[in-house]
């Protein structure tokens, strides 16, 4: 049986989880420090970050290096059913959102690649990482695979932007058919230092491969977002 002692943290955790819920605390700001939580709920310092880390795993707050803790924004809601690209279902819930292209560059099918694409052993191919933001602030790091000889030339043009409106004004590339895969995973190696979050925090991982119409493969998405970033949201209708 846990002692009583070893649970006081969830005391703590409700008691700022309320003020946050009542609105002392507001998305987006800034916690009073751990040592001034410490102070207001007479607790060791301890029990206030046991409790701290319990909303952070729950999505209620998150930490910004070397700045403290801060309250999480509503998140963005997402719906893997309809295609609308990131820049357009951000933009249409009043969020502002923002990419930022990390790397682009030329690469050839390996085993792996060949086999979702359907092409040889060796044909080109471009990859692009990318980091996406919501109202400033990083939530999803995507690793993209697209078929070279679909759009030749491809990251010679901007990306920070919509690499659907791209494949589709410039290359009259549309997406017919999406296939998503979704799990929940760790944020580590590259994914957490896109995203600056300490290595090892809940994410959620997306696996998306779009097709054009003819049924060829376009790109391969490889997304990892912050779990307290995304909402899934699906309205079915039954015939």
């Amino acid at each position: 049986m846990q002692h009583p002692e070893s649970l006081q943290y969830l005391g703590v955790r409700d008691d700022i989880a309320a003020r946050i819920a009542g609105g002392e605390f507001k998305p987006g700001e800034r916690l009073p420090s751990e040592r001034q939580l410490q102070i207001g709920g007479g607790v060791a310092r301890g029990t206030v970050r046991e409790a701290l880390f319990q909303l952070e795993a729950e999505g209620v707050i998150y930490r910004k290096d070397r700045s403290g803790w801060y309250v999480s924004p509503p998140p963005v809601v997402y719906d893997p059913t309809r295609w609308e690209g990131f820049m357009s279902y951000v933009e249409a819930q009043g969020r502002r959102p923002a990419t930022e292209t990390l790397s682009k560059t030329d690469i050839v099918c390996d085993g792996m690649l060949a086999e979702i694409f359907s092409r040889p052993i060796g044909s080109p191919m471009y990859w692009i990482r990318r980091r996406r933001s919501v109202d400033g602030r990083a939530v999803l790091f995507e690793s993209i695979v697209v078929d070279a000889s679909l759009a030749p030339g491809l990251i010679d043009h901007d990306l920070n932007g919509s690499l659907t409106s791209v494949l589709k004004s410039v290359y009259g590339i549309g997406v017919a058919r999406n296939k998503v895969d979704m799990r929940p995973c760790a944020l580590t190696g590259e994914e957490a230092e896109a995203l600056r979050v300490k290595s090892g925090l809940p994410g959620l991982n997306l696996v998306r491969t779009c097709y054009d119409a003819q049924g060829r493969v376009v790109e391969f998405d490889r997304e990892h977002w912050r779990h307290d970033s995304l909402k899934i949201s699906v309205d079915i209708r039954v015939r």
